[in-house]
């Protein structure tokens, strides 16, 4: 269940800008460092795998869109971590992997360092999710667990009780079970951690969170007062050698389709499930602003390529290994 915003027709509210949209965002994959250390021949093994679900996602949104008069628009992008790991430099990291694409015959249109996903061009990108957030309430809940804010910690629903003796000489409380809210029959409990703070009170995102801030890019869902907060550039003459002086997010072809998609796949190795299933509990309570999720419904039916009411549903996966 994804929350939503209220939204009133007010002169000082902002304006909410649009954004140029995709019909598909597709993401080739994500690099790592250890990626990286394994060389260019597995970052081409990734590619090959990913490669006929490019065609595939082309050919089913061609059929969505037959009658319209439109043709399928589909923008491809790729994510290499400079967030968690400052490994080698764009200089050195770049050409060998684009060269490792093309040779799959791929086409690359957005490369986008994960450093966007905190802050892009001086916009707190995660600042923006994290204040968009809205905790699932829990039914019968004592109000104990501390506020998301304060804790750094979302979940999808209640926690168990461990064993406890309470005071000296009392009973002992009894166990009771995790719940999953709007579980089947039976739960998934999900505690995800959004961030964590160092002495000094900085604080370093977590993968999931900077994921989900990364899906909501993609489906162009992110403002700052109305404002979008993707902003591609072309690349640089030469590659530079320090990843700060790099585009938050580089547009590689000057025909590429808009970054941002009414709708996303992620080709992703079975590595990044655990991550992405983190990330679709933080996008479940995420509550993008109502002006936007409408703009994007009108357009998309305008098209006559309607997008699904959910968050949540509008993103897709293929899981593969490598």
């Amino acid at each position: 269940m994804t929350a939503h915003t209220a939204f009133e027709e007010n002169h000082t509210l902002p304006r909410t800008i649009s954004v140029p949209l995709s019909h598909v965002s597709i993401e080739l994959g994500h690099l790592y460092m250890a990626d990286f250390e394994r060389g260019p021949a597995h970052v081409r093994h990734q590619m090959e795998l990913a490669a006929p679900w490019v065609d595939a996602t082309r050919d089913a949104c061609a059929r969505e869109l037959a009658g319209s008069g439109r043709r399928p628009r589909i923008s491809t992008c790729f994510l290499i971590d400079d967030y968690f790991t400052r490994f080698s430099t764009p200089a050195e990291v770049i050409p060998p992997l684009l060269a490792a694409i093309r040779d799959t015959g791929l086409e690359l249109d957005y490369l986008a360092r994960e450093s966007a996903c905190a802050d892009s061009d001086g916009v707190p990108v995660a600042r923006l999710l994290e204040s968009s957030l809205v905790p699932l309430p829990l039914p019968g809940g004592l109000g104990t667990r501390p506020a998301t804010g304060d804790s750094g910690w979302l979940s999808n629903g209640a926690r168990s009780s461990g064993l406890s003796s309470g005071e000296a000489m009392s009973d002992s409380l009894p166990w009771t079970a995790p719940v999953e809210l709007g579980a089947g029959r039976h739960s998934i409990f999900v505690d995800v951690q959004l961030w964590d703070e160092s002495n000094e009170g900085r604080r370093t995102w977590s993968c999931p969170f900077l994921a989900a801030v990364w899906q909501c890019m993609r489906l162009g869902l992110v403002r700052n007062g109305g404002e979008p907060v993707v902003h591609p550039q072309p690349p640089p003459h030469v590659w530079p050698t320090d990843w700060d002086l790099l585009p938050p997010v580089v547009q590689l072809r000057d025909k590429a389709q808009p970054f941002s998609a009414y709708r996303s796949l992620s080709v992703l190795s079975t590595r990044f499930i655990p991550v992405e299933h983190a990330v679709r509990v933080v996008l479940g309570q995420a509550a993008p602003g109502e002006a936007v999720l409408r703009q994007l419904s009108d357009r998309a039916a305008a098209e006559g390529f309607p997008v699904a009411p959910e968050v949540l549903d509008r993103v897709a996966y293929v899981f593969h290994h490598a």
